[in-house]
């Protein structure tokens, strides 16, 4: 995609830049991290115009994983000044967490593009699965496992997101949840466990795909630095707009329409690498 036109180019930019507005608005609607959204929206449009199958899954996991580092800083500080960051459990759960990235990290970036469609379709069905069948209250026990499986738990938050190509949230909030946590307690600390995927993930995604060819233009690895600058403000401007359409509606109906999203999402990627 190196010798796109003028017409191209500013065809790629609008389409990053809805990417942008449609992540926010969604973000912001149903309280998600925007990684869980940017990525399939930056796959389908990618897909659209025409990217190389081997580099699209790749190309939208490092771009998504670059602007959790904007999204990621300011969510983690909000919370921080809030005290709802465990700082305990992460001095106890973040080399493991490190861990896993570095190890999901370096797999995702030597593995084909059709496997991480597939691992983020398969990841994607299991929180729809979550989201609509378990109880809200439901827990498994009142507090995380002792070693060596709470360390086992954080090293698959870690290495599973940075293969997705988003922050903690989605896994982090249901895993801690299911141990227990008070709810705003599980987000504020998965919010800075997504500063933990992102810094090593981005850096990661950058290192794999240096010279690596049928990337789109202006892209540093695999991070498509024209989709980083427009989505972020796209995205912080746009959820406002999507927190206020969510008063309005009945947060069940959201939940269900997010789960729904989400599990359609993950079928059709697996359709897409399977078929």
């Amino acid at each position: 995609m190196e010798d796109l036109s003028l017409a191209s180019m500013g065809l790629l930019a609008g389409a990053l830049l809805a990417t942008g507005v449609v992540a926010g608005i969604i973000a912001g609607l149903l309280g998600v991290g925007g990684g869980i959204v940017i990525v399939p929206v930056l796959y389908y449009m990618f897909s659209g115009l025409g990217l190389d199958q081997d580099v699209l899954m790749h190309v939208a996991v490092g771009t998504s994983l670059a602007t959790i580092l904007a999204t990621g800083t300011s969510s983690a500080r909000a919370h921080w000044k809030r005290g709802s960051v465990d700082v305990d459990l992460l001095k106890r759960w973040w080399w493991a967490i490190a861990l896993g990235v570095l190890g999901g990290a370096t797999l995702a970036g030597n593995v084909s593009g059709g496997t991480l469609t597939l691992v983020f379709g398969v990841v994607a069905l299991a929180v729809s699965a979550n989201m609509l069948l378990r109880k809200d209250g439901a827990s498994l026990a009142n507090s995380l496992p002792g070693s060596p499986v709470k360390e086992l738990i954080g090293m698959l938050i870690g290495g599973i997101s940075v293969m997705m190509g988003i922050g903690g949230g989605t896994l982090g909030v249901p895993t801690l949840t299911l141990f227990s946590y008070p709810i705003r307690k599980a987000v504020g600390t998965a919010a800075a466990i997504g500063l933990i995927i992102a810094i090593p993930g981005t850096l990661l995604s950058i290192f794999f795909g240096l010279g690596v060819e049928g990337r789109p233009p202006l892209s540093l690895g695999y991070v498509n630095l024209i989709g980083f600058i427009l989505i972020i403000p796209a995205s912080t401007y746009t959820a406002p707009l999507g927190a206020k359409i969510a008063h309005a509606i009945d947060p069940s109906k959201l939940k269900l329409v997010f789960a729904l999203f989400l599990g359609f999402t993950g079928l059709r990627m697996i359709y897409d690498v399977m078929f």
